[in-house]
């Protein structure tokens, strides 16, 4: 019998929604501990407003994996979920900034609660289909771990690209 995908996806989409603004303030909380840092937002950057939905969205999929096992494409469709989300903030927090100028924070906070629906409505609507072609689903699992090293990384070995430049102090990661 397949579970209720609209269900899980509203949990998913409450989970993430409160994990990732938690995240936002954990790292300013803990007094910028060095061990929180890779998975809480350190600064205003887009990128690490990516890596507050990243985050959340991975705990959630460990957490989902077990009762979908039924699901031939669960991690491929959850992984293409994610990498929409993560996408979906640049692009849509360039795009508005490059049509109307500077954006204000309830814009920023919309952005991230926007492409979190969207990560969840697009991955219902797979798995509801569950014919996403999914020959290797290490494969999948294989990228989440990829990209958590990214967001790792690159918290302490941060790019000089505008992408990683906090806006507010001009500075990059740590």
């Amino acid at each position: 019998m397949k579970r209720n995908e609209w269900l899980w996806s509203l949990a998913g989409f409450a989970f993430v929604s409160l994990g990732g603004t938690l995240l936002h303030y954990l790292y300013n909380w803990t007094g910028q501990s060095t061990f929180v840092a890779p998975f809480s937002g350190i600064n205003e950057s887009t990128w690490e407003h990516m890596k507050l939905l990243f985050w959340p969205l991975f705990v959630f999929v460990l957490i989902q994996a077990p009762h979908f096992k039924q699901y031939k494409s669960f991690w491929c469709v959850k992984l293409l979920g994610t990498v929409v989300g993560i996408i979906s903030i640049p692009v849509l927090f360039y795009t508005y900034n490059g049509a109307i100028g500077k954006s204000p924070d309830w814009i920023n906070i919309v952005i991230f609660f926007v492409s979190a629906a969207i990560t969840f409505i697009l991955e219902t609507i797979l798995l509801k289909k569950d014919s996403l072609p999914c020959r290797r689903p290490w494969l999948a699992v294989a990228v989440f771990c990829v990209i958590g090293t990214l967001f790792v990384a690159f918290t302490f070995i941060t790019p000089r690209l505008p992408l990683f430049m906090d806006p507010v102090t001009g500075t990059y990661g740590r």
